[in-house]
């Protein structure tokens, strides 16, 4: 419930604080008084998007902050959730600074405006003009016929899932254009993987085969060579090894005459020692098959294939082509995964729609079940305000698809008059009777889904005489529920009200400002006899007035 609301510095509003309390309020003033300013004011705080239009004066800022009492509301899951201080007595605050930053506050916490309109909306409905016009919205229909039947928890429950299937519906399509692209690239992959998989990589060996193929390629020169060096070292009548084996035992003898005779004799050892050994393995190497000119052939080709390789694929060595290799072993594995990833989807889409079906079968019985009910007490209203023949039925039909609020098309169908066809409200009611059939509408929905405030702006429009009297007992009924206000221009509705606030208009500094004051009885009379009156208030005013504040 609204208990209080304070404004400064919006629109035509300098400073404003206003109590509420619960019952049947209702705001009256002249027209551009400011009745409809409170509302854009309150709207502020329940989520409204703002401009730098707002503020009275632009060199500060506007604020806007209301209390509810909401210590009998199940709301504590909400403020658990946003990680917000839970307080019996919540104020909720608009901040619009000059520069146009906006900020928003729950219980003096900083929140953002989705928050806020999200609290916003379990606290006060706000009956406008503008949502009757949305009467001829099939979605707004839906969504009024919802909150008569009450299903709150079994659409929470479907909403939920609808979610989850949706997400994967949108999975799944996009993994089977990843599939249907991957398919493409699959002969192609497999076709390079094959490729380089016959040609046996190894990091290594392309530096090997070079080094084969200079050695092959100069085999001739290097069989002389060997065979020369062979020739000299240790085969010819006066070898190098020979000579130094002389001259060694020469230095041996005289090893014992000086110690540099000595050095030079372990010094000659060494040589012929190291000479004997290298000559060794050039005789070896002379007689080796390394030298086997039908090699280079087998060689160069091999690597023909491998440089053919690394020009194919952009690869810089062996090791790049053999990591070119590895990517495409695993663009191929998650082509092969793709298939599995699509057969789960398929599987978790199906339960998705087993449970998504069931739970439209029984909101769709829900709905089915209670429209004749609902018909014939909208009927009933509508008879009460002056609409006697009026026939108002409602139409459900199963969609063959899932929708945000299950699988049915709910429309409502009217005439106003007697013998005339059922169509869609939006062809067949005038404003008038749109004004009414919304009263009736949200009356009934209240009754069992009840906000804490309603609050009708000029719901009256287009109705006068006794059908505004009983308007006003609707809403004075509707009042021993919840709290219900209305900005309205009617006496007969004015007169029911258990409180009666007065918007009128003052001037401040050579600037028109708008104030409110709480009516007591007397100025109550006074003020609903001068909207029962011309131009000049009557005796008979006032006491036409008096009776209609005493029924």
């Amino acid at each position: 419930m609204l208990t209080k609301l304070s404004i400064k510095n919006y629109t035509l509003i300098e400073t404003m604080e206003i109590g509420f309390d619960k019952g049947f309020t209702v705001i009256t003033g002249e027209t551009g008084a400011g009745k409809s300013i409170l509302l854009g004011a309150l709207s502020l705080i329940l989520g409204k998007r703002a401009d730098l239009s707002v503020l009275m004066d632009k060199s500060r800022k506007c604020i806007v902050e209301s209390e509810f009492d909401i210590s009998r509301l199940d709301l504590e899951d909400f403020f658990d959730a946003h990680d917000l201080d839970f307080e019996p007595l919540t104020l909720l605050r608009r901040e619009i600074s000059p520069s146009g930053k906006s900020r928003a506050f729950i219980n003096d916490t900083p929140v953002n405006l989705t928050v806020m309109k999200a609290l916003g909306e379990q606290l006060v409905d706000i009956h406008s003009q503008h949502q009757t016009l949305l009467l001829n919205d099939t979605l707004f229909q839906l969504e009024l016929y919802d909150g008569y039947v009450n299903q709150t928890n079994v659409l929470k429950d479907y909403q939920r899932v609808f979610r989850e299937f949706r997400l994967s519906n949108q999975r799944l399509t996009k993994i089977k254009e990843e599939n249907a692209r991957a398919k493409r690239d699959e002969d192609y992959l497999r076709f390079q993987i094959n490729e380089l998989e016959a040609a046996q990589l190894d990091v290594e060996e392309v530096e090997a085969l070079e080094e084969k193929v200079k050695l092959l390629t100069h085999a001739g020169e290097i069989s002389q060579t060997v065979a020369m060096a062979v020739q000299i070292l240790k085969e010819d009548e006066v070898s190098v090894l020979d000579l130094l084996s002389r001259l060694r035992e020469a230095f041996f003898k005289l090893s014992d005459y000086h110690s540099d005779f000595k050095d030079y004799y372990s010094r000659l050892d060494s040589a012929v020692i190291e000479l004997s050994d290298l000559a060794d393995e050039i005789e070896r190497l002379s007689g080796s098959d390394e030298f086997n000119p039908d090699e280079l052939q087998i060689a160069r080709e091999r690597l023909d294939v491998l440089y053919a390789l690394q020009q194919k694929h952009h690869a810089r060595d062996m090791a790049d082509l053999i990591r070119i290799y590895e990517e495409y072993r695993k663009q191929l594995d998650a082509i092969q995964s793709l298939d599995e990833q699509q057969q789960e989807e398929e599987r978790r889409l199906a339960e998705l729609t087993t449970a998504l079906t069931t739970s439209a079968n029984k909101i769709h019985a829900t709905r089915t079940e209670k429209v004749a009910e609902f018909e014939h007490s909208v009927e009933h209203l509508l008879r009460l305000l002056g609409m006697k023949e009026a026939v108002f039925k409602v139409q459900i039909k199963n969609m063959p698809h899932f929708g945000e609020r299950g699988k049915d098309d709910v429309r409502f169908l009217f005439n106003a008059n007697k013998g005339g066809d059922l169509t869609e409200i939006s062809k067949s009611a005038s404003g008038g009777e749109l004004s009414r059939l919304m009263l009736a509408l949200k009356s009934l929905v209240h009754q069992v889904k009840v906000l804490p405030t309603i609050i009708f702006d000029e719901i009256d429009a287009g109705v006068s005489g006794e059908i505004a009297g009983k308007l006003g007992n609707i809403l004075k009924e509707m009042s021993r529920r919840l709290q219900v206000m209305s900005i309205t221009h009617l006496p007969q509705i004015a007169a029911k009200a258990d409180a009666h606030f007065k918007v009128y208009k003052i001037l401040n500094n050579n600037r028109t400002n708008s104030a409110v004051a709480l009516l007591n009885d007397e100025s109550r009379q006074e003020e609903i006899a001068k909207m029962l009156s011309d131009e000049k208030v009557t005796d008979a005013a006032r006491k036409a007035a008096l009776e209609l504040m005493r029924n």
